[in-house]
């Protein structure tokens, strides 16, 4: 199989480890959205990653569909989010709050990158923080829940783990989200936690911040 775009991308990089965990074995294609737009849009009209191509030529988009035919591979007494009941939706629930959370850091992200300074809208830019924050919030308080040196759903990792730990590090890496600024103490204990699984270490690459620290 070939995975299409950049560890950078928290929804990229979430499949990656989650492939890495379940065994499976992929090319990686370290495409950007920007230098390499012709060649993705080949895979995937919306010209999004992650693409990952399967080994009879079939792409598939999104990483949340992308991850539910990893798991369906891996079989349910492997697959990482858990396969019904409490356990799912809580996981479900977890995984939403976090692509929340970085849907608005990165919406910030690109007002940066692609806006102008004096075009800017700081209204906007305050509502995205106000979101992103109140998200995190909850995942800290889930965390909290939970228990220090608890996985979040289950007696083991699940993608529920997976999905915060990588949006958490983009976050942390491309908003400069330093303990100070952001004192999510549990959100940090878990993703360091992951982040020092082989899994994760693999595909580590840090985003330099375009936004200044505020």
């Amino acid at each position: 199989m070939i995975l299409i775009g950049m560890f950078d991308s928290p929804f990229v990089r979430r499949v990656a480890v989650s492939m890495k965990l379940l065994g499976f074995s992929f090319e990686h294609y370290n495409w950007s959205v920007g230098k390499d737009f012709d060649r993705i849009a080949k895979f995937n009209p919306v010209v999004r990653v992650p693409a990952l191509v399967l080994d009879n030529g079939e792409a598939l988009v999104e990483s949340a569909a992308i991850l539910d035919y990893l798991d369906e591979l891996a079989g349910p007494e492997r697959a990482l989010l858990p396969r019904s009941g409490n356990e799912r939706r809580k996981a479900l629930h977890i995984m939403a709050i976090a692509s929340g959370a970085v849907e608005k850091g990165v919406a910030q992200v690109y007002e940066y990158v692609f806006r102008p300074e004096e075009k800017r809208y700081e209204p906007w830019l305050e509502r995205c923080r106000t979101q992103m924050q109140g998200a995190l919030g909850e995942l800290e308080r889930i965390c909290q829940a939970r228990g220090q040196g608890k996985w979040l759903v289950a007696d083991r990792l699940t993608q529920a783990d997976i999905t915060v730990t990588c949006i958490f590090t983009y976050l942390t890496d491309a908003l400069a989200l330093t303990p100070e600024r952001a004192p999510y103490p549990a959100i940090r204990a878990l993703a360091t936690r992951c982040e020092a699984l082989p899994e994760f270490q693999a595909t580590r690459l840090a985003f330099v911040a375009p936004i200044p620290a505020r």
